[in-house]
Protein backbone atom coordinates (compact mmCIF):
# COMPACT_ATOMS: atom_id res chain seq x y z
CA UNK A 1 0.00 0.00 0.00
CA UNK A 2 1.20 3.43 -0.73
CA UNK A 3 1.83 6.09 1.91
CA UNK A 4 -1.13 8.38 1.05
CA UNK A 5 -3.65 5.50 1.23
CA UNK A 6 -2.40 4.41 4.69
CA UNK A 7 -2.49 8.02 5.86
CA UNK A 8 -6.11 8.42 4.62
CA UNK A 9 -7.20 5.20 6.37
CA UNK A 10 -5.55 6.26 9.64
CA UNK A 11 -7.18 9.68 9.37
CA UNK A 12 -10.64 8.15 8.78
CA UNK A 13 -10.16 5.74 11.70
CA UNK A 14 -9.18 8.65 13.98
CA UNK A 15 -12.19 10.72 12.89
CA UNK A 16 -14.48 7.72 13.40
CA UNK A 17 -13.07 7.09 16.89
CA UNK A 18 -13.54 10.72 17.95
CA UNK A 19 -17.07 10.75 16.49
CA UNK A 20 -17.93 7.61 18.50
CA UNK A 21 -16.52 9.13 21.72
CA UNK A 22 -18.48 12.35 21.14
CA UNK A 23 -21.70 10.36 20.58
CA UNK A 24 -21.07 8.28 23.75
CA UNK A 25 -20.44 11.37 25.92
CA UNK A 26 -23.51 13.14 24.51
CA UNK A 27 -25.66 10.09 25.29
CA UNK A 28 -24.32 9.96 28.85
CA UNK A 29 -24.87 13.71 29.29
CA UNK A 30 -28.51 13.45 28.12
CA UNK A 31 -29.15 10.51 30.47
CA UNK A 32 -27.66 12.38 33.44
CA UNK A 33 -29.77 15.46 32.70
CA UNK A 34 -32.90 13.32 32.36
CA UNK A 35 -32.26 11.53 35.67
CA UNK A 36 -31.63 14.87 37.37
CA UNK A 37 -34.90 16.25 36.04
CA UNK A 38 -36.77 13.15 37.21
CA UNK A 39 -35.28 13.43 40.70
CA UNK A 40 -36.07 17.13 40.87
CA UNK A 41 -39.68 16.51 39.85
CA UNK A 42 -40.22 13.72 42.40
CA UNK A 43 -42.68 14.83 45.04
CA UNK A 44 -42.53 13.84 48.69
CA UNK A 45 -46.02 13.12 50.03
CA UNK A 46 -46.79 15.35 53.00
CA UNK A 47 -46.89 13.93 56.50
CA UNK A 48 -48.86 15.30 59.43
CA UNK A 49 -48.07 14.71 63.08
CA UNK A 50 -50.62 15.15 65.82
CA UNK A 51 -48.56 16.04 68.88
CA UNK A 52 -50.10 15.34 72.29
CA UNK A 53 -48.79 15.79 75.81
CA UNK A 54 -50.63 15.56 79.11
CA UNK A 55 -49.94 19.23 79.95
CA UNK A 56 -50.71 20.72 76.50
CA UNK A 57 -53.59 20.69 74.03
CA UNK A 58 -52.97 18.49 70.97
CA UNK A 59 -51.58 20.27 67.95
CA UNK A 60 -51.14 19.18 64.34
CA UNK A 61 -47.94 19.93 62.42
CA UNK A 62 -47.66 19.42 58.64
CA UNK A 63 -44.37 18.67 56.88
CA UNK A 64 -43.61 18.50 53.15
CA UNK A 65 -39.87 17.79 53.22
CA UNK A 66 -38.24 14.35 52.90
CA UNK A 67 -36.69 14.41 56.38
CA UNK A 68 -38.18 15.54 59.69
CA UNK A 69 -35.96 15.56 62.78
CA UNK A 70 -37.62 15.52 66.20
CA UNK A 71 -35.87 16.69 69.37
CA UNK A 72 -35.17 19.46 71.88
CA UNK A 73 -32.67 21.21 69.58
CA UNK A 74 -34.29 24.35 68.07
CA UNK A 75 -32.65 23.43 64.74
CA UNK A 76 -34.88 20.33 64.49
CA UNK A 77 -37.83 20.53 62.10
CA UNK A 78 -40.10 19.51 64.99
CA UNK A 79 -38.61 21.03 68.17
CA UNK A 80 -40.08 19.90 71.49
CA UNK A 81 -39.98 21.32 74.99
CA UNK A 82 -39.81 17.99 76.81
CA UNK A 83 -37.03 17.26 79.32
CA UNK A 84 -37.22 13.53 78.53
CA UNK A 85 -36.44 14.11 74.84
CA UNK A 86 -32.87 14.15 73.51
CA UNK A 87 -31.54 17.07 71.48
CA UNK A 88 -31.88 14.98 68.30
CA UNK A 89 -34.23 12.21 69.36
CA UNK A 90 -35.83 10.66 66.26
CA UNK A 91 -36.13 11.16 62.51
CA UNK A 92 -38.83 10.55 59.92
CA UNK A 93 -37.36 10.00 56.43
CA UNK A 94 -39.07 9.46 53.09
CA UNK A 95 -37.19 7.09 50.82
CA UNK A 96 -38.00 4.03 48.72
CA UNK A 97 -41.54 5.48 48.43
CA UNK A 98 -42.21 4.97 52.16
CA UNK A 99 -41.92 6.95 55.37
CA UNK A 100 -39.44 5.48 57.87
CA UNK A 101 -39.07 6.23 61.59
CA UNK A 102 -35.62 5.98 63.14
CA UNK A 103 -34.36 6.52 66.68
CA UNK A 104 -31.19 8.65 66.65
CA UNK A 105 -29.55 7.02 69.67
CA UNK A 106 -31.71 8.86 72.18
CA UNK A 107 -31.24 8.32 75.90
CA UNK A 108 -34.84 7.23 76.63
CA UNK A 109 -35.53 5.57 73.28
CA UNK A 110 -38.48 5.85 70.95
CA UNK A 111 -41.62 3.72 71.21
CA UNK A 112 -43.56 2.85 68.05
CA UNK A 113 -47.02 1.45 68.80
CA UNK A 114 -45.88 0.71 72.41
CA UNK A 115 -42.78 -1.22 71.27
CA UNK A 116 -39.22 0.04 71.57
CA UNK A 117 -37.84 1.05 68.19
CA UNK A 118 -34.51 -0.68 67.54
CA UNK A 119 -34.09 -0.31 63.77
CA UNK A 120 -35.52 2.11 61.18
CA UNK A 121 -39.10 0.99 60.57
CA UNK A 122 -41.73 1.80 57.94
CA UNK A 123 -44.67 3.77 59.35
CA UNK A 124 -48.21 4.11 58.05
CA UNK A 125 -51.19 6.35 58.80
CA UNK A 126 -52.49 5.81 62.29
CA UNK A 127 -49.18 4.68 63.78
CA UNK A 128 -48.35 6.21 67.13
CA UNK A 129 -44.89 6.83 68.49
CA UNK A 130 -43.60 8.34 71.70
CA UNK A 131 -40.54 10.45 72.38
CA UNK A 132 -40.17 11.13 76.09
CA UNK A 133 -43.57 12.32 77.40
CA UNK A 134 -44.77 13.43 73.95
CA UNK A 135 -47.01 11.18 71.84
CA UNK A 136 -47.29 11.54 68.06
CA UNK A 137 -49.93 10.18 65.70
CA UNK A 138 -48.95 9.92 62.03
CA UNK A 139 -51.24 10.88 59.17
CA UNK A 140 -49.93 10.33 55.66
CA UNK A 141 -51.31 12.00 52.57
CA UNK A 142 -51.72 9.95 49.42
CA UNK A 143 -48.70 10.10 47.08
CA UNK A 144 -49.43 12.12 43.96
Amino acid sequence: MSGPVVFALRFLLTVGLYAFLAWAFMSLWRDIKLQGALLAARKVPPISLTIARADLAPQVRHFAQAEVTIGRDPACECPLEDAAVSARHARLCYHHNQWWLEDLGSTNGTLLNQEKLAIPTVVISGDEFRCGETCFTITLAAAS
